[in-house]
């Protein structure tokens, strides 16, 4: 059997689809709910091509080679399905992909990460992060004016984090850094999810919720390395998203699954990997434009550490 693949002619592997196919020749297609050897079905469009042959649009991730294909991967059409999809995923999507501390600091110091081992009491760790950054002796944020400070979304709710007062308890801690860490603390040529302004509802349960030492509320996504959704909105010259977030889940309510696995289900993008690739483990709940997936808590015995590896957003990712 041979297909045709942008003009070229190709002739697929038995039981590979048409993303495998064209991806196993070097053609580019995006995908979010395609993960090679687990079990997906079709639900983004993130990953359509045309059928030249007969004008259709299909998903090439289930979509299996049939003698007499003319498939267009790259057209101005199936472009802007693409980037549809992406944009209608994005208003789904509720997270900051970054810290806004991180965003704005001049030394390039990642705040967010700092923060995190801070509040764990691991100080070497904390002082490693800012070691990384600038020079100990000198604390770099001395004569700094904290725009850190100022855009903490911490301050929106009551007081802003005391970030340059934790740096120098940090500095001040008598452990040595013998590595310094410098883990980036943002790629600002990728797309960046933001949150919006908070309601009053959320003021409140954050309030009483997050109970850090910081107080910081760690609004960073700790899958955002590896965010199918964020490379994907990049390569499509998407800046912000077109629609205003119409997702109804609970914004940075985060689930504990396993001892190192966790489940934010307002970043969830419903794709359903993590429901098809485990026993009896997650599960949809609900149907059309409330449908949720969820892990009840009976069913947390039943799933491992291995399905953050096939999320395809942050909703599912593992601590450090």
């Amino acid at each position: 059997m041979i297909i045709k693949l942008n003009d070229i002619e190709v002739e697929p592997i038995e039981g590979e689809t048409i993303l495998e196919t064209a991806r196993r020749v070097g053609l580019k297609i995006p995908s979010m709910c395609y993960s090679k050897e687990a079990k997906h079905k079709a639900s983004c469009m993130v990953c359509a091509v045309k059928n030249m042959a007969n004008g259709q649009i299909i998903p090439s991730c289930t979509t299996t080679p049939v003698e007499g294909m003319s498939i267009d991967t790259e057209c101005d059409e199936v472009k802007s399905i693409r980037r549809l999809s992406l944009e209608l995923l994005l208003s789904d999507h509720k997270a900051d992909c970054e810290a806004p501390c991180v965003m704005v600091c001049p030394k390039g110091l990642n705040i967010e990460r700092m923060l995190y081992f801070y509040d764990k009491g691991n100080m070497a760790k904390a002082k490693a992060v800012v070691s990384g950054a600038f020079d100990l002796s000198s604390i770099g944020c001395d004569d700094c004016k904290v725009p850190c400070e100022k855009v903490c979304r911490r301050g929106t709710i009551d007081h802003h984090v005391e970030i340059r007062a934790i740096i120098k308890e940090i500095v001040a801690t008598d452990v040595d850094v013998v590595t310094p860490d410098k883990t980036a603390g943002t790629n600002k040529s990728l797309y960046h999810s933001r949150l919006g302004r908070f309601t009053t509802i959320d003021k409140e349960r954050l309030k009483e919720s997050v109970t850090a030492t910081s107080r910081c509320l760690h609004c960073a996504c700790a899958g955002r390395d590896k965010c199918k959704l964020r490379f994907n909105a990049t390569d499509a010259g998407i800046n912000t998203s077109r629609y205003d977030a119409t997702s109804a889940m609970t914004l940075m309510k985060k689930e504990k699954v396993t001892e190192k696995m966790w489940f934010e289900a307002a970043k969830c993008i419903r794709c359903g990997l993590c429901v098809y690739n485990s026993n009896n483990g997650f599960t949809f709940k609900n149907r059309g434009f409330i449908m949720e997936i969820c892990i009840p808590e009976e069913n947390k015995k039943n799933v491992d550490d291995s399905l953050a590896s096939i999320c395809p957003t942050g909703a599912l990712y593992l601590e450090e």
